[in-house]
C-alpha cells in the first residue's frame, strides 16, 4: 500500500519523539527521515522502525487489505455506487443533449432548451450519489 504525505509525516514526527527521548543520534535520525522521506510503500518505512519501541507510525500497525479491497480496521466510509445508477447517470446526459438539439430545431423554443443537459447532469449526480 502507498503512503500518504500525512502518513510519511507522522512517521518523521516519532523519529522526533525517538531522538527527543536520546533513543536516536541526531546522524541516525538524519538517516532514517532521509529514508522516511522517501518512502513509498509501507515496507519501506518497517526497517526504519524495526528497532525502535513505541512510538511508531500507526501505517505500520494496520493490517494490509483483503482481497475484496476492503480493510477490516478501515471500512469504506460511502457504499459503492450500484451499477444501474452508474448506467442511469452515463447515460441521462448525452440522452437530454440529443433532446435538447431536436427541441431546439423542431419546436424553435431558443436557447434554454440546452439548459435540459445541465439539469439531466444534475439530477443524475443526486441519482448516483444518493445512498
Amino acid at each position: 500500500m502507498r503512503l500518504s504525505d500525512a502518513e510519511r509525516q507522522e512517521a518523521l514526527d516519532a523519529l522526533s519523539e525517538h531522538v527527543r527521548t536520546g533513543r536516536l543520534e541526531l546522524s541516525e535520525f538524519d538517516e532514517r527521515s532521509v529514508g522516511v522521506s522517501g518512502a513509498k510503500f509501507r515496507k519501506d518505512l518497517k526497517p526504519l522502525f524495526a528497532d525502535l519501541p513505541e512510538p511508531r507510525p500507526s501505517v505500520l500497525e494496520q493490517r494490509p487489505r483483503q482481497d475484496s479491497g476492503v480493510s477490516r480496521t478501515n471500512p469504506p466510509a460511502v457504499e459503492p455506487v450500484q451499477p444501474w445508477r452508474q448506467r442511469l447517470a452515463s447515460l441521462a446526459v448525452p440522452a437530454a443533449a440529443v433532446l435538447a438539439i431536436a427541441l431546439f430545431f423542431v419546436t424553435r423554443a431558443g436557447f434554454f432548451v440546452f439548459l435540459i443537459p445541465a439539469a439531466a447532469a444534475l439530477l443524475a449526480g443526486m441519482v448516483v450519489n444518493r445512498r
